[in-house]
């Protein structure tokens, strides 16, 4: 009996602290909610503290070192000759010199070019198949694909020069040949300047899409539009020859080249205005390949070499070079070069370029 006494006081404790903790636990009930938002909000000061002193650091960082990053040369014209047997009225590289590097200089210039990023060279002029009979030209085209092991080599050409037989020799190296072909009409095309006695340009043009076809190059075809040709309805004929590209530029004044005192060629009697080139633009707009090319697109979003491997900026609506890559490198020279990254990407500048990778149906 005496050791019920001892359990009846424990409950009786028990029960005095339950109702004590009951009480309390209700006094805190409502003070929950703001409790737990405190909580949360200093752990939430807690974590952005790093990261703002963490972007605070990065900030001050970039504006001690700079964030320029060095231009990558993705996609480089290299004009490597001024020399061309046509006179096209509108031409913005003209005959200023006769000057070619010699070939080794040239390919060191390449490697260079490769070694910085660059994924595509185009090979220009003047009129590239005329040096040399085109054998500079070939092998320029073979040591960039199988030396340098490039994605896509690309020429522009007026055709006119070109022999079945560098295809045999070269044709394998080649990615794209564009041929230069702004009118259908014979006429219109000596009226440009063009023309080449008794030889027909738009059927060479034909033969040279054979030649593409057998040899398995891509075909694409460069037009200036203009005031002799602004008018002229090519549907038809460009659906016919199908080039995986029509690239259609308006024509351009560039001072030095193809304006102004010291230039050797008069090209305002060839401009045409924005409104007519947009006319020119949807009467050809059923044309699938289209790739059109107004002044502000073309304008500084192109890299650009000249014949000494100068990267030529056109800001200022003339040709300014910067020193050669051969000097001083291709990241010193190519900050001079007023090239517009964004606007390279924006008129289409990056697109599939290599004959691998179009599956053409040869």
């Amino acid at each position: 009996m005496w050791m019920l006494v001892p359990i009846a006081f424990a409950g009786k404790l028990l029960s005095a602290f339950r109702m004590q903790l009951s009480c309390l636990w209700s006094s805190l009930v409502p003070l929950l909610p703001s409790l737990r938002a405190a909580f949360q909000l200093a752990g939430t000061q807690r974590g952005r503290q790093p990261q703002g002193r963490k972007e605070a650091v990065e900030t001050r960082r970039e504006e001690e070192e700079g964030i320029d990053q060095p231009t990558t040369p993705l996609s480089v014209n290299y004009h490597f000759t001024r020399q061309c047997n046509y006179k096209c009225g509108f031409c913005f590289h003209t005959a200023k010199t006769s000057f070619v590097l010699p070939l080794e200089e040239a390919k060191r210039g390449l490697l260079l070019l490769k070694e910085a990023g660059m994924e595509k060279i185009n090979f220009s002029g003047g009129e590239p198949f005329l040096h040399d009979r085109g054998e500079y030209l070939g092998k320029l085209v073979k040591f960039c694909k199988e030396e340098l092991h490039l994605p896509s080599v690309s020429i522009v050409s007026n055709g006119s020069l070109i022999r079945e037989r560098w295809f045999k020799s070269y044709g394998e190296y080649l990615d794209i040949l564009a041929i230069s072909c702004d009118s259908f009409d014979e006429q219109v095309n000596v009226l440009i300047g063009r023309g080449q006695g008794k030889k027909n340009h738009v059927e060479n043009l034909q033969k040279l899409r054979r030649w593409c076809r057998d040899y398995r190059v891509a075909f694409k075809i460069n037009s200036v539009i203009n005031r002799f040709n602004v008018e002229e309805d090519m549907n038809e004929q460009i659906k016919a020859l199908n080039p995986v590209r029509w690239k259609v530029f308006q024509c351009l004044i560039i001072e030095g080249e193809n304006s102004g005192e010291d230039a050797l060629r008069e090209a305002e009697r060839f401009l045409i205005s924005d409104e007519e080139f947009e006319r020119f633009l949807d009467r050809h707009k059923e044309v699938s390949c289209l790739v059109p090319e107004s002044n502000q697109k073309m304008k500084d979003s192109y890299l650009i070499l000249d014949e000494y491997m100068r990267f030529l900026n056109c800001r200022n609506g003339r040709k300014d070079p910067s020193k050669s890559i051969l000097d001083v490198g291709v990241e010193e020279a190519i900050k001079f070069s007023g090239f517009d990254e964004k606007m390279f990407l924006k008129r289409g500048g990056k697109y599939v370029w290599s004959k691998a990778d179009l599956k053409l149906d040869w």
